[in-house]
């Protein structure tokens, strides 16, 4: 009988270290600051260009991970309107914000995701392409709290599934795709 207690035991005390591990290095782990260049924190692409420019942005705060092109994540405040920001900069459509680890309370990707399809934030193109099939994308509310994330575009969603880059995507880049490992 002590036998079985102690399988059962030393079963259970594996589950619970196994599951502290894996929540550790899917929440924690690999995650650090970002050091953005001050003045140009936070960039949008232009209607009239391909090349993406500062905004004001105020109390920039981010998170990044070499394991993986997709852990970007950022805060910030804008002073800047809906209204201008839509006259002068390129939308982005279908942006999904992705869940951000719960060490970075202030990206919270369900209440950005609905502000998004209430019409109460909008979304931008901030970078494209900032690693081959990957996007920044910037979407900032009526009251001026703004977001960025990485999110895999058309051409990266092709690429990296193993088909061949649709018409007008950048050529593909040698090596690995970051599906295949590369961060």
């Amino acid at each position: 009988m002590n036998g079985g207690r102690l399988a059962v035991s030393v079963i259970l005390l594996g589950a619970v270290i196994g599951g502290i591990g894996l929540w550790y290095t899917a929440d924690r782990a690999f995650y650090e600051p970002v050091a953005f260049e001050p003045g140009a924190e936070i960039r949008l692409v232009p209607l009239a260009s391909d090349q993406p420019e500062p905004i004001l942005a105020e109390a920039v705060q981010g998170i990044d991970a070499k394991s993986s092109p997709i852990k970007f994540r950022a805060c910030f405040t804008t002073p800047m309107s809906l209204a201008m920001l839509t006259e002068t900069y390129r939308p982005y459509d279908g942006a999904v914000p992705l869940n951000a680890p719960t060490v970075f309370p202030c990206f919270d990707a369900e209440a950005i995701g609905a502000a998004l399809e209430t019409g109460e934030a909008l979304a931008f193109l901030s970078e494209p392409n900032i690693t081959y099939g990957i996007d920044r994308v910037v979407a900032i509310t009526g009251d001026g709290q703004g977001y960025a994330w990485h999110q895999i575009n058309d051409c990266g969603r092709e690429v990296f599934a193993g088909r061949p880059a649709p018409e007008g995507c950048p050529p593909v880049p040698e090596g690995p795709t970051p599906s295949e490992g590369q961060d």
